[in-house]
C-alpha cells in the first residue's frame, strides 16, 4: 500500500521544539491518529514503522513519535518527556489538519495516552502495546536515578535494550490520578495489545488494564512477540489486528468507500474508478462486493490488487469450476473438489497452431484443472471437455461488441446509455 511520510516540527510544553513523523494515505484521510511509543530505545523504528503505515493503509494519517531518547547525542526535538508534550501533538494536528480520533501509545506512551484521552474530546478510541498498569515498576527503576539527578530532575532509564529519558515531573503526572479512575472515565473504545513473553511489562498489567476499562474494551495477546516487537511478523501482526479493530471505531478507506459509493449497483453493473493510491490502483464495485485492481511495481503500480489480466484469468477460472460443479451435481458424479490454476502470456502467432491470426501475437491462457474424487476415466475426460463450455470460455472465443460512451455531469448516477444513445460508438 502507498503511503508517505512527513518529517514535522511543532512547539512543545516547555517552549522546545519538538519533532515527529507524519505517516499519510495517499488519498485523503478518514481520520487522524496520534502514536506515542517507545520502540526505538531499541535502535529500531520498524515496529513503529510497521504499525502506522500499516493503519495509513486503513486510511488512517498516522503521527509517531517517540518517547525514548536514542542515545546521549539525540538531538533534544526527539525527547517527548512531558504528558503536556503529547497534548501539543494533539493541538498541532487539530490547528493544521484534524484532531486525532485514535490514541495509541508503547509502553509508557500506552500509558500516557491512557492519561491523556479524557483531554481529547474528538478522540474514540483508545490501544496501548505493552504498557503498565502503573508506573511503580518505573519508579523504582528511577529512584537512584532521580535522587543523583538532583536540581535536573531527569534521568534515562533501561527498558528492554534501550535507554528512556524520563523527567521527575513526568513520573508525577502520570501518579496523579490512579490508573481506575483514568479508565473508568475514559469513556472510549479500548484495545490492549500485550505480549505474555513481555520481560519488561508483565501480562498481568495487561490483564489489570482491562479488568479496570469500561465496555467496548478488547484484549489481544502477541504470543511469542517481545517488549519491543522486535521480529517483523509480530510488528506486522499487531498492525493487522491495529487497523482492522480501529476501522469499527474512527473508520477505515473501505468504510469511508462505501459510504460515498452510494446505492447497491444493479444485477450486472460493473464501476471502476481510480482509488487514487499510486498511479494504476483502481477500485472495483460489483453489485455490493468491492474488489481492487493494479499493476505489480514491476510495471509500476502499488501491487495493491491483482492486475486486469489476473482479473481476466480468475473470471475464466471462477466459471471453469462453477461449470464444472454443476455438471458433477446434475449427472450424479462423484466430484469432491475442482480446483483450476490458470496463466495468461502472449506468444507469437506462428506458434498457435489453431490459430486463425498468423502474424504477430496472440493471447494465450493455460488451464490446468484438478479434479478429486472417485471419478472414472471417461468422467474426467467428459468434464475437460466440459471446462470449454463455460460462459466466460465461450466468451472469450466469441465476438465482443464493447460500446464506449462518454458520461456527462447530468447522466452521473443513472444506468448506462444504450448504443442508440449519444457517445462514442
Amino acid at each position: 500500500m502507498e503511503t508517505r511520510t512527513e518529517r514535522v516540527t511543532f512547539p512543545g510544553a516547555r517552549g522546545r521544539k519538538l519533532e515527529a513523523h507524519l505517516d499519510l494515505p495517499a488519498r485523503r484521510p478518514v481520520a487522524y491518529a496520534l502514536f506515542a511509543h517507545c520502540f526505538t530505545c531499541g535502535g529500531d523504528a520498524f515496529p513503529a514503522k510497521a504499525i502506522s503505515q500499516a493503519l495509513a493503509g486503513h486510511g488512517l494519517a498516522v503521527l509517531r513519535f517517540d518517547f525514548t531518547e536514542a542515545g546521549a547525542d539525540a538531538p533534544v526535538t526527539h525527547d517527548f518527556s512531558d504528558l503536556a508534550d503529547v497534548l501539543a501533538a494533539v493541538a498541532y494536528l487539530r490547528a493544521t489538519r484534524e484532531a486525532p480520533r485514535l490514541l495509541i501509545g508503547h509502553s509508557l506512551g500506552g500509558t500516557t495516552v491512557l492519561h491523556v484521552a479524557s483531554e481529547v474530546p474528538e478522540a474514540r478510541a483508545v490501544a496501548t502495546l505493552g504498557a503498565p498498569f502503573e508506573t511503580g515498576q518505573v519508579h523504582g527503576l528511577l529512584a537512584p536515578v532521580l535522587k543523583q539527578a538532583g536540581e535536573q530532575g531527569e534521568a534515562r532509564v533501561r527498558l528492554g535494550v534501550g535507554a528512556v529519558r524520563i523527567s521527575r515531573h513526568f513520573l508525577e503526572a502520570l501518579t496523579r490520578s490512579p490508573m481506575e479512575d483514568v479508565l473508568h472515565r475514559l469513556g472510549r473504545a479500548l484495545l490492549v495489545l500485550h505480549a505474555p513473553g513481555d520481560g519488561v511489562v508483565g501480562m498481568g498489567e495487561a490483564q489489570r488494564l482491562y479488568a479496570a476499562a469500561r465496555q467496548p474494551k478488547s484484549i489481544l495477546a502477541l504470543e511469542g512477540a517481545d517488549h519491543l516487537l522486535s521480529r517483523p511478523e509480530d510488528a506486522r501482526f499487531a498492525a493487522a489486528m491495529l487497523g482492522a479493530w480501529a476501522g469499527r471505531y474512527v473508520g477505515s478507506r473501505e468504510v469511508e468507500a462505501q459510504r460515498e459509493d452510494g446505492p447497491e449497483l444493479a444485477q450486472g453493473v460493473v464501476e471502476v474508478r481510480e482509488a487514487g493510491e499510486g498511479p494504476f490502483a483502481q477500485d472495483i464495485r460489483v453489485g455490493r462486493h468491492r474488489l481492487r485492481a493494479d499493476e505489480p511495481t514491476s510495471f509500476g503500480g502499488g501491487d495493491t490488487g491483482p492486475s486486469p489480466y489476473g482479473l481476466l484469468a480468475a473470471a475464466l477460472g471462477a466459471c471453469t469450476a462453477m461449470t464444472l460443479r454443476l455438471y458433477a451435481r446434475n449427472k450424479g458424479w462423484p466430484l469432491e473438489h475442482v480446483s483450476v490454476r490458470l496463466r495468461h502470456t502472449k506468444v507469437h502467432a506462428e506458434d498457435c497452431q489453431h490459430c486463425e491470426t498468423k502474424e504477430g501475437k496472440v493471447d494465450r491462457i493455460e488451464r490446468v484443472v484438478t479434479l478429486e474424487g472417485p471419478l472414472g476415466a471417461e468422467q474426467r475426460q467428459r468434464l475437460v471437455q466440459i471446462a470449454d463450455r463455460c460462459p466466460v470460455h465461450r466468451t472469450l472465443e466469441s465476438e465482443i461488441d464493447v460500446n464506449t460512451f462518454l458520461e456527462d455531469e447530468e447522466d452521473r448516477g443513472e444506468q448506462p446509455p444504450s448504443p442508440s444513445g449519444r457517445g462514442l460508438g
